[in-house]
């Protein structure tokens, strides 16, 4: 019995084990229609480059102008930088930005942290009393310092002033924002009180990576409550201290909402910050060149300190 040979189609398999072969007998290549992985990249690339990019490159040219928001303009050099450091308003913005800062990232985060151990205790309400201190981090700056406005009434009878001489401590009553010595402290104030709630839960999630095991034996080795944070829970906190320092530190050292809304700068100069500075030299006074000056050190300035800050925070967590 003769088997009949089979007739072979160009790239059709024939048989168990045959390769598609084109009409010249070499074998048929596939087509591959998967689409490269970069192309879906491509329009948030295009749209990073429009928002952020382009406007970013653009105002560090422009701080070498005297661009005044409308119109042409001509290169200066260096004139806006010479004039940021010869401007008493600007320096002492950098002051007032520095005291701010130490002051919200020091209580900020201290006030996190005893929040966050008291919640962390296994007491009945602690979903509760969450909800209530992380509840205002969530509320935009500006409505909080219109708020804090009226709790800092300088009336003797509303506000922060009426419960001081509710409780017998009248003589403590004061302008909290129309004194220059004390507005800068009472807008920090008033970030720390916002934002202390958003450092509990970051240091909440820390805590709840303790491993119990651990304060378990601790305990079994006569361990006190003090020794067992000293030993075995801070030195484990140290992602959650790099996480809550970082964002405490670019926060206040770009301030902005708070202060603007609260007291304007005022009074005077004694709550300017860097960013009412810029705002102010480009939409009050037009001055757009010399105010993106100001922003580039702002920029520069906040890029560096996180950078070694950074640096610092990552070696203790490795040496934790």
């Amino acid at each position: 019995m003769t088997s009949t040979p089979q007739k072979t189609v160009p790239g059709v398999v024939t048989a168990a084990g045959d390769v598609p072969r084109t009409g010249h007998g070499r074998p048929a290549r596939r087509r591959d229609h998967t689409v490269p992985p970069w192309l879906f990249v491509v329009p948030a690339l295009v749209v990073y480059a429009v928002v952020v990019l382009y406007p970013s490159l653009a105002g560090v040219m422009y701080a070498f102008t005297d661009w005044s928001g409308i119109g042409g303009f001509s290169f200066t050099g260096l004139d806006n930088f010479r004039a940021l450091l010869d401007d008493g308003r600007a320096l002492e913005s950098v002051t007032n930005t520095l005291l701010l800062t130490i002051a919200v990232v020091v209580v900020q985060n201290g006030i996190g942290l005893l929040l966050a151990l008291g919640v962390h205790a296994n007491i009945k309400s602690r979903a509760v009393l969450r909800l209530i201190f992380f509840a205002p981090a969530v509320v935009s700056p500006v409505m909080v310092a219109i708020l804090w406005k009226y709790v800092y009434n300088p009336e003797n009878g509303a506000g922060l002033n009426g419960l001081l001489g509710a409780v017998g401590l009248g003589g403590l009553r004061q302008d909290w924002l129309g004194n220059p010595s004390l507005a800068l402290w009472s807008v920090a104030a008033m970030v720390v009180w916002q934002y202390a709630g958003y450092s509990m839960v970051v240091f909440l999630a820390g805590l709840q990576g303790v491993p119990a095991e651990l304060h378990e034996a601790a305990r079994i080795d006569g361990a006190g409550s003090w020794q067992r944070f000293r030993f075995v829970t801070w030195p484990l906190l140290a992602p959650a201290l790099t996480i809550n320092l970082m964002l405490s530190t670019i926060g206040g050292l770009k301030l902005f909402d708070q202060v603007y809304a609260a007291t304007n700068g005022g009074p005077g100069t004694s709550s300017e910050t860097l960013s009412t500075v810029l705002y102010k030299e480009a939409f009050v006074y037009g001055k757009f060149g010399y105010s993106t000056a100001v922003a580039l050190v702002l920029a520069l300035f906040v890029a560096a300190v996180s950078l070694v800050q950074l640096r610092y925070l990552r070696a203790r967590e490795v040496t934790a």
